[in-house]
C-alpha cells in the first residue's frame, strides 16, 4: 500500500491544533518538521521544544481523498485561515526500506533487546521491549538513550521505585518495569509524550507503570531517578531532583555534551556523590548517590 502526504507550513502556536485536526480526520501519523532551518537547542523546565516556523506533517492511507481532508480543516479554522500546504504520495517500499535501515533490533548491556514490532525477537528469554519509532523521543539509537538503558541492565532493580523525568516514548520507564523495578513512575511536560508512553506501556505488558504530566506530578521519594532531558534544564532542576531521591538512592542523567558534563556535576555536588561521566561519542551519562542530608 503506498502513503500519501500532506504538509501544513504553519507557525508553533498552530502547530498543536493541526496536529489534533489531522489525526481526526484520519492521519495513521503526524510529525513536525522544522520549517525555517533554526535548530531547537536548549529548552527551559515547563518548554514544548518547537521551532518558529514548523511544517506539521500528516501522513495519510492512499485511499484516504486529501481534497476532504482539506476541506474539513477549512471548516474548523477561520476563514482562509488554512496554512500553505503541498501534498505528495510516498511508495510504500521507499518508505519501510528507509525505516528498517534506520531501526532495527539494538541489544543493551546483557539482557536488553528494544525490537521494533516488524521484527522476530532475537533472545525470546531476554528482556524484550517492543518500542517503533514516533513523535515522542526515546527509541534507543541515540547515544543519552543507549547510555541510560546499559546502566539500567547492569544493574539489580529488584524492589526499587523508579522515576523517569522527561519519559519522552516511555522507553527508560518500560524498562524498568521489566527489569524488576517495583513500581515505576513517568513523567513529561509534552502531552503526547505522556500518551505515547501509556501506549508503548500496554503494548509491553507494564500498565502498572503511572504516566503523568508534569503539571499533575507531585514529587515523591524514590530509589532511582531517571532524567534525559538537556544541560540547562538539569541544573536548575538539581534542589527538585534532591528533595525527590531518597538517602542512599541513585541518579542517573544524561542528555549532557561531554563538554558539559562537569558543570552539570557541579550543579550536584551538594546533595550527590557524582561519578565520573560515561561516555558515548559526544555525549555523556551522569551517575551519583544521594548523600544524607
Amino acid at each position: 500500500m503506498a502513503w500519501k502526504q500532506l504538509q501544513l507550513h504553519t507557525t508553533t502556536e498552530r502547530a498543536g491544533r493541526l496536529s489534533d485536526l489531522l489525526t481526526k480526520f484520519g492521519a495513521s501519523a503526524v510529525t513536525f518538521v522544522d520549517d525555517g532551518d533554526k535548530p531547537v537547542l536548549e529548552p527551559g523546565p515547563g518548554e514544548v521544544p518547537l521551532w518558529d516556523m514548523t511544517c506539521v506533517v500528516g501522513l495519510f492511507d492512499e485511499d484516504v481523498d486529501l481534497d476532504e481532508v482539506l476541506q474539513k480543516l477549512r471548516s474548523k479554522l477561520a476563514p482562509n485561515d488554512l496554512p500553505p500546504y503541498e501534498i505528495s504520495d510516498l511508495p510504500d517500499q521507499d518508505w519501510e526500506r528507509a525505516w528498517m535501515d534506520d531501526f532495527h533490533p539494538m541489544q543493551f548491556g546483557q539482557r536488553l533487546w528494544i525490537v521494533p514490532t516488524a521484527y522476530q525477537e532475537q533472545d525470546p528469554t531476554a528482556v524484550n521491549i517492543r518500542l517503533d519509532p514516533g513523535l515522542a523521543f526515546g527509541t534507543g539509537t541515540h547515544p543519552t538513550t543507549a547510555l541510560c538503558l546499559t546502566w539500567l541492565d547492569g544493574h539489580d532493580l529488584g524492589g526499587k521505585s523508579v522515576l523517569d523525568f522527561g519519559c519522552g516514548s516511555g522507553i527508560l520507564a518500560i524498562a524498568a518495569a521489566k527489569l524488576g523495578a517495583s513500581s515505576v513512575v513517568g513523567v513529561d511536560i509534552d502531552p503526547q509524550a505522556v500518551t505515547a508512553s501509556r501506549d508503548n506501556a500496554q503494548i509491553n505488558g507494564v500498565e502498572e507503570i503511572k504516566v503523568q504530566q508534569s503539571s499533575e506530578f507531585e514529587g515523591k521519594l524514590v530509589d532511582i531517578l531517571l532524567a534525559n532531558i538537556l544541560a540547562n534544564p538539569l541544573k536548575d532542576l538539581a534542589p527538585e531532583f534532591a528533595q525527590m531521591v531518597r538517602p542512599g538512592g541513585e541518579l542517573v542523567m544524561s542528555g549532557i555534551l561531554a563538554e558539559q558534563a562537569a558543570e552539570v556535576a557541579a550543579a550536584y555536588t551538594s546533595w550527590f556523590d557524582m561519578d565520573p561521566p560515561v561516555q558515548r561519542d559526544e555525549w555523556v551519562m551522569l551517575h551519583g548517590v544521594r548523600r544524607p542530608d
